[in-house]
């Protein structure tokens, strides 16, 4: 039976760049997904409209559908909204990324084809070839600051602990316990990362560049960047006290501390 990829964007506010985002992203989904793709939106009850957006684009378009949310909680309850969707509709692949055009829609095809040889794949500021741009000097130091302190704290050899573009296998979300996670910004991203890794699963890190988002205001605060603070050694205390199987594929070493995959293109 085939599983489709299924693409995950959380939205709070940006009507300025949903459409155009996902039409790009349903047009390099479409050459990319041999087994079928859906787009799903998860909307935090905007109040400037993107759920109307959603819910249009979603009349247009047969791949796109919309989760509606009555309430904002933040980055990590919305995608464990959207992945639990994804999963009961049948997905193979499960696909994360920022819907502001930080990344790049194009790049989801290099996600996919990395992943026909591991378990979660990231898109990668941090490897050889990966980049931001159209960041102040500050900003930099405070991701790569970030990055740095998450993957000392947890002893892993990923670069780019924080980033929120990513495809994971099937297998992965259902091993790793998704109820029990309890980030809510960005240290949500570390957490799915480590457990993976701990489960045992193969990870990739394909560079890409990040830009600075189309239009909008951004998400990210000092509450959000001090909750990741705080959380990442929480982490892994967590794990001491957590039980889980490994993973479907067994035991292996994990991909990051090898070459990262480069897939053409």
């Amino acid at each position: 039976m085939s599983r489709p990829a299924w693409l995950v964007l959380p939205t709070y506010n940006e009507a300025e760049n949903l459409e155009a985002l996902v039409r790009a992203a349903d047009a390099v989904l479409a050459g990319a997904s041999p087994d079928g793709h859906r787009i799903l939106i998860v909307d935090d009850d905007s109040p400037d409209g993107t759920g109307r957006i959603a819910d249009r684009l979603a009349a247009e378009l047969d791949s796109v559908e919309v989760l509606h949310r009555s309430v904002k909680e933040g980055l990590g309850p919305a995608y464990l909204a959207g992945f639990a969707t994804a999963l009961a509709g049948g997905a193979g692949l499960v696909l994360e990324m920022d819907s502001d055009f930080s990344h790049d829609p194009a790049d989801l095809a290099r996600l996919l084809a990395a992943a026909r040889d591991a378990d979660l794949v990231l898109g990668s500021r941090y490897v050889p070839g990966g980049g931001v741009e159209d960041w102040e000097a500050l900003r930099r130091l405070v991701s790569r600051g970030g990055c740095w302190y998450a993957r000392r704290v947890l002893g892993l050899g990923v670069r780019d602990l924080t980033g929120g573009f990513k495809c994971f296998r099937r297998e992965v979300l259902e091993a790793i316990d998704l109820a029990s996670v309890r980030s809510t910004g960005y240290a949500f991203q570390v957490e799915l990362t480590d457990r993976a890794i701990q489960q045992g699963f193969r990870v990739a890190e394909v560079p890409i560049v990040f830009h600075d988002r189309r239009a909008g205001e951004s998400k990210m605060s000092a509450r959000i960047a001090l909750e990741a603070m705080w959380l990442v050694p929480l982490l892994r205390l967590r794990r001491r006290h957590r039980s889980e199987p490994r993973g479907p594929r067994g035991p292996r070493a994990p991909r990051e501390e090898r070459e990262p995959v480069r897939p053409a293109g």
